[in-house]
């Protein structure tokens, strides 16, 4: 994990993270902090609650019981959630990635990395272009500024999602498999964007089926399963010394797989 000033105080603190929808429990009573800098990857089997719960950091889940504090404010309390104006300021400093890229289809892959900063942070068109075309450039993309998104690869729509929510210049990033949509080709060029971020001590949450990923660039590594967190650890630890059997069963599925 990188070093920093306020590593002492986590920049997200979850406490007792309890949804349903309807009878189902989504989320059975989660507990956990994440430091800054650090990228915490989080992994288990398809409906454990891993993108409820990466939702609910970031209030497009609201939680029927726990609190979220994330980026120095109380994110959702007991089922309550932050006023729209605080709740859209908050979401300025915690950027989103989707499985789908969520790109406006009638805007330039330059253009929509630089709507946000105009309209949220007040920049120039000269200013927030000039940001964009740096952010682009950054994910590898500085010949397609002027590129519609119907042009683009899944690939290169993703890296721009990645870009535009950059544009924010967010403190944590959120990432809710940014790779499942992608045609495996694809999935290396966005992992390798999401590498840099994290180099560069970019705090991150990372809800992926890449275990790669998760073994080569988390500094911690959270198994989910039937709404819970059944084992944390590092990635050596999870991936060759698990403590629980139902971590093991499921490393041993997704890893044989193919």
């Amino acid at each position: 994990m990188s070093s920093a000033p306020n590593a002492a105080a986590p920049i997200v603190r979850i406490r007792d993270l309890r949804k349903s929808f309807g009878s189902h429990l989504v989320l059975g009573g989660i507990d956990f902090d994440v430091e800054p800098s650090q990228v915490v990857v989080v992994i288990g089997p398809s409906g454990s609650g891993k993108s409820t719960f990466l939702r609910c950091c970031n209030g497009l889940e609201v939680p029927e019981g726990g609190r979220v504090e994330i980026c120095d404010r109380t994110l959702v309390d007991n089922g309550r959630l932050l006023p729209d104006a605080e709740l859209n300021t908050l979401r300025e400093e915690v950027g989103m990635v989707f499985q789908s890229f969520n790109l406006f289809p009638h805007l330039s892959a330059l253009h929509n990395v630089a709507l946000a900063p105009r309209k949220l942070r007040g920049l120039s068109r000269e200013q927030a272009d000039a940001e964009a075309h740096a952010l682009l450039a950054k994910v590898g993309l500085a010949e397609k500024a002027d590129a519609m998104p119907a042009s683009l690869s899944g690939g290169q729509k993703q890296r721009v999602a990645i870009a535009r929510a950059l544009a924010m210049k967010p403190r944590v990033m959120l990432f809710d498999e940014p790779t499942s949509a992608l045609d495996p080709e694809l999935v290396g060029e966005v992992l390798q964007v999401m590498k840099v971020l994290a180099g560069e001590g970019m705090t991150m949450m990372v809800v992926t089926h890449e275990m790669n990923f998760a073994r080569e660039v988390a500094d911690v590594v959270v198994v989910m399963d039937h709404g819970t967190i059944i084992e944390t650890g590092a990635p050596e630890q999870i991936f060759t010394e698990p403590t629980q059997p139902r971590t093991r069963e499921f490393l041993q599925a997704v890893l044989n797989r193919g």
